[in-house]
């Protein structure tokens, strides 16, 4: 009887620790980077028995990693067809430092964007068209674009047309300029009003934005040279003036005057957890960034001194061990579930991640789960307020990989583009159907609206002669 008790209580233990294990791990791997730093930084500060150590080690083969670059064992493929390669973080955070930036001179904690663009607009914005400029700044995507067009925010508000018209335009005025736009192009150009209207590159830039940006995304130099009659060499010095100069993304990355990322706002990503390069036409390298520099492991000096603890303290340290090894073991079961959906993620979504929106394939977080064998819940937690960097710079939440409707609306964009007469929804569904895409004439009207496309009827409106 008394074998059955010890066992029936070994098991019971067991389970607690499984469970506490697994509890804890899901925790982790809910948390962004920023948010993870900020639990090892408090476990730190609260746990004797955990240490950090300065010591730059590979996560993954634990080889000490040189002075600087990533690990050279674990970033080097190991066979020709490798299309993954993980390397090794430098820092914590995956933000650049610069030896000139004083340490004195920090700003304060910024704010997030619907209130520092608000702030700047207090002082010309009527009283009774503040809750117009919340809503909109609110229904900002990602990127910063206005989805729904002004008259359908017009319509929800029931206020005029003008009046929306007017705060868009005050809020795509301000810094960050070009926010509130219907979309890259747009954002492009009202940045080009805030610059010398009588600079030769801004006069030539904004022809080409208004009138050959598609060729320009192709980087077709000579055909827009010929259709604008200018020289090459200047389209050129154009194209990468647009480059350098503006960007397409207003709420990407970075914003307000000082440049500063604003992590205080849970839905624009200024700074990735993970980040994707690729080596001229090689493997794509993964980067998933670190919590902290460094390697977090349990205090070998405090496990000796449990050894020889009085019974005053040995029940509390030996918690404290406890804590620290499960933290440790926790920490490490998340960056593994990372990368081992970061790698299923990269291989299957190759083709996006290089190519844009229309190459997306349809992925479910269910199907997924089914083939890392964990539960849907637990990829839920590792997508959520996680952000991508993506070779061609932009910055993308991970729930986008599972978002099933950027192809078809980057399909409606192409068929809206190359109509020679304005399109019903009737008839772009029906061209859609043709193209082996099942969808409703609602769902385009719910696409076309989130893509800043008018109806038909205003798009033909739009297009006759004065």
């Amino acid at each position: 009887m008394r074998r059955i008790t010890m066992l029936q209580i070994q098991s019971q233990s067991l389970r607690h620790v499984a469970t506490a294990h697994l509890a804890q791990t899901m925790s982790l791997l809910a948390l962004s980077n920023q948010e993870l730093q900020d639990k090892v930084l408090e476990e730190l500060a609260e746990n004797p028995a955990l240490e950090l150590l300065d010591d730059l080690v590979c996560p993954k083969c634990r080889k000490r990693l040189p002075a600087q670059g990533p690990c050279p064992r674990c970033s080097t493929p190991q066979a020709n067809e490798d299309s993954v390669v993980f390397i090794s973080p430098r820092d914590g955070g995956g933000t650049p430092r610069y030896e000139d930036e004083k340490e004195d001179l920090e700003p304060a904690a910024p704010e997030n964007l619907a209130v520092y663009v608000l702030e700047q607009l207090a002082a010309e914005l009527d009283v009774e068209d503040r809750p117009i400029a919340a809503y909109i700044l609110s229904s900002l995507d990602d990127d910063g674009f206005l989805p729904d067009a002004p008259a359908l925010v017009a319509r929800e508000l029931r206020v005029s047309l003008e009046r929306v018209k007017g705060v868009v335009d005050m809020i795509a005025h301000v810094d960050p300029a070009g926010l509130g736009t219907s979309g890259p192009r747009a954002a492009l150009l009202v940045q080009l009003d805030l610059l010398r209207a009588d600079d030769p590159k801004v006069i030539l830039s904004r022809q080409i934005l208004q009138s050959e940006f598609e060729r320009l995304a192709r980087r077709e130099f000579d055909n827009i040279a010929n259709d604008l009659d200018v020289a090459v060499a200047k389209v050129r010095t154009a194209a990468t003036f647009i480059q350098e100069k503006l960007n397409p993304y207003p709420a990407r990355s970075f914003w307000g005057s000082g440049r500063t990322p604003a992590s205080a706002d849970p839905n624009v990503y200024h700074t990735p957890d993970i980040q994707i390069t690729r080596r001229s036409e090689g493997p794509l390298v993964v980067e998933i960034f670190s919590s902290m520099p460094g390697w977090l492991r349990v205090n070998p000096h405090f496990r000796s001194a449990l050894a020889q603890a009085d019974e005053n303290h040995s029940e509390e340290w030996k918690k404290h061990l406890e804590r620290a090894a499960l933290f440790v073991k926790c920490l490490q079961q998340r960056n593994n579930t990372m990368r081992r959906l970061m790698k299923d993620l990269v291989q299957t979504q190759r083709d996006f991640i290089l190519n844009g929106d229309r190459h997306l394939r349809p992925m479910t977080r269910a199907k997924l789960a089914d083939r890392l064998g964990v539960h849907e819940s637990t990829v839920s937690r590792a997508v959520s307020n996680k952000g991508m960097a993506l070779p061609d710079g932009r910055i993308i939440p991970l729930a986008k990989f599972f978002d099933r409707s950027l192809s078809v609306r980057d399909r409606i964009k192409e068929i809206v583009k190359s109509e020679m007469k304005p399109l019903t929804d009737d008839q772009i569904a029906a061209a859609l159907r043709r193209q082996g895409v099942k969808i409703a004439r609602r769902t385009v009207a719910k696409y076309r609206t989130i893509e800043g496309i008018l109806p038909a009827r205003l798009r033909k409106a739009q297009a006759a002669p004065a």
